[in-house]
């Protein structure tokens, strides 16, 4: 262990600390990240947040989205916007993951992987893979819900990326990719004939229709989207790895193939790296966009839109820089529509409603029990519940990191009896690191804990940061270029470093997330007065 901050600042031996401070009236916050830019113009990512492997549609003039939850819960979260750029949280389609008892601790880069969303017959329709049981579907009439339980489609390891086809003579299909991670292959997307009522499949195997294996240089085809248009059927589908990769569309005049293929988007010489797997949407205007995701570590998967345009048949995604047929991504564009209120999902809560933001995610399966905003109106309790390493704790409450750079501030109380129950922010990733308070010696002391191991373990190790004489402080932290700050203060405008910078690690294929947690016995619980974010 480290020696104590507290014995390098021989004045700050004890800090009282009244229990009434920093609950100064909030200030109206800048957002964190804007898309708009105002002049008719946006920038991207249109969500500089963890909306990862997004899917959009159009119905009437509404824009709606859905993305990969993986195992945090509430999960297929439900964004909605009337100009593709502004987009607001309305909810979540899967309340609780399943099976619910393996889902009932973290389970690191499980659950949800990449949906897909579909307008038809009257109803919303997501699909979506979860790799170690299938394919699922859920359903609703309306786009906030409610919406239907999860029907398992097409059990079996290894099933991902589903995107279903209803065709024009009433028959449906199902495309999928293949994990190799669980079925031991992978780079291809196989076929399936479906029931029109999306709840079986008609055949056994299906049957591989396109092969990455017999193209050059492809590794890694996945995500993809089946769509139809002008009598061809598009199977857009991203290849060669997250990172790195880029965007493919196949086209044939059947649906069982053969397909031709073509690269229409690439990173080329933008900034934005890894351009692929998302969404067609054609506006009302007839203009056709594009949205996918970029890889940025520790931030997540966040999304960007891109114009799109057909020449002889095919897509052109972007920026066109030469004949290839190859867009680059733009980082500014003109924005689709002009119309559409200013919109951002949301990221503070004062805690003074009768439900936590939209924002708010479990890492597992979440309990009514663990969290209460009626136990002390104005705040947000949160029951203690017993772990030491907060990567397995499925109790603790989180949300994505909405932009680049951004300040967090919160206020915490802790009541403890047991030594060693604690309290705190923390930014959770395959490393993590939190600042808050733990019971000592019939007392509480500010704490900063870091757990800096590979992907796969790390160890926590705490350092003292200062003894307190109350049970209540002022927490901050300041995120900038993956890097963030800690400090605490006694009056909310004097702010004082806890610890070194600590460098934000990404998770199980998602990025880094903040948020809120409380360990200890049943007797234990903490209090957050509000969770304050701004630019």
């Amino acid at each position: 262990m480290s020696t104590p901050f507290f014995l390098q600042r021989a004045a700050l031996l004890v800090l009282p600390l009244a229990l009434g401070a920093c609950q100064g009236t909030p200030a109206v916050p800048q957002q964190a990240w804007t898309a708009d830019l105002g002049n008719g113009q946006y920038r991207n990512p249109i969500l500089h947040a963890d909306y990862s492997d997004p899917d959009a549609i159009r119905v009437g003039d509404t824009y709606y989205m859905t993305s990969s939850s993986f195992s945090n819960t509430p999960g297929l979260p439900l964004l909605q916007s009337a100009d593709m750029v502004n987009w607001e949280l309305v909810g979540h389609a899967l309340p609780r993951l399943v099976p619910e008892n393996v889902f009932a601790t973290p389970q690191p880069g499980k659950g949800v992987w990449a949906p897909c969303l579909r307008f038809h017959d009257g109803k919303f329709w997501i699909f979506y893979p979860d790799p170690d049981f299938g394919i699922y579907v859920v359903s609703a009439t309306s786009f906030g819900g409610p919406w239907s339980a999860p029907h398992l489609l097409a059990g079996g390891k290894g099933l991902i990326d589903p995107t279903p086809l209803w065709d024009d003579d009433g028959k449906a299909w199902l495309l999928h990719g293949w994990a190799k991670s669980r079925a031991g292959f992978n780079n291809v997307l196989t076929l399936r004939s479906m029931a029109p009522d999306g709840r079986s499949l008609l055949d056994q195997g299906g049957r591989i229709v396109i092969d990455g294996n017999k193209l050059p240089n492809y590794k890694t085809l996945e995500g993809p989207k089946l769509y139809k248009k002008d009598g061809y059927y598009y199977v857009f589908a991203p290849a060669g790895g997250v990172e790195e990769g880029w965007q493919s569309v196949f086209r044939s005049r059947s649906i069982q193939g053969p397909y031709e293929d073509r690269i229409v988007m690439a990173q080329g010489k933008s900034g934005i790296n890894g351009p692929h797997q998302g969404a067609w949407v054609t506006a009302q205007d007839g203009s056709d966009w594009f949205f996918h995701f970029q890889d940025k570590r520790a931030y997540g998967r966040v999304v960007h839109l891109q114009p799109m345009r057909w020449q002889d048949g095919w897509p052109l995604i972007g920026e066109e820089v030469d004949a290839s047929g190859v867009g680059q991504p733009f980082e500014r564009h003109a924005k689709p529509l002009s119309s559409g209120p200013l919109r951002v999902p949301p990221t503070g809560d004062e805690f003074s409603g009768a439900a936590l933001g939209l924002q708010w995610q479990w890492s597992a399966n979440g309990k009514p029990e663990w969290a209460s905003l009626a136990a002390r109106p104005g705040h947000l309790r949160l029951q203690a519940q017993p772990g030491s390493n907060l990567r397995e704790m499925a109790s603790v409450l989180t949300q994505k990191l909405p932009a680049p750079a951004f300040t967090v501030d919160t206020r915490i109380e802790l009541a403890a009896t047991r030594e060693g129950e604690r309290a705190g922010m923390v930014l959770l990733g395959m490393k993590y690191a939190w600042l808050g308070l733990r019971r000592a010696g019939g007392g509480s002391q500010l704490v900063l804990g870091l757990c800096e191991g590979d992907e796969n373990s790390c160890t926590e190790q705490d350092q003292l940061v200062v003894p307190l004489a109350g049970h209540a402080a002022c927490l901050r932290m300041t995120m900038a270029d993956g890097v963030a700050s800690f400090s605490y203060s006694l009056d909310n405008r004097s702010f004082v470093e806890a610890g070194k910078p600590f460098k934000a690690s990404m998770g199980r294929w998602v990025g880094a997330q903040m948020g809120l947690f409380s360990a200890g016995g049943p007797q234990a619980h903490a209090d957050a007065d509000y969770f304050r974010v701004r630019r």
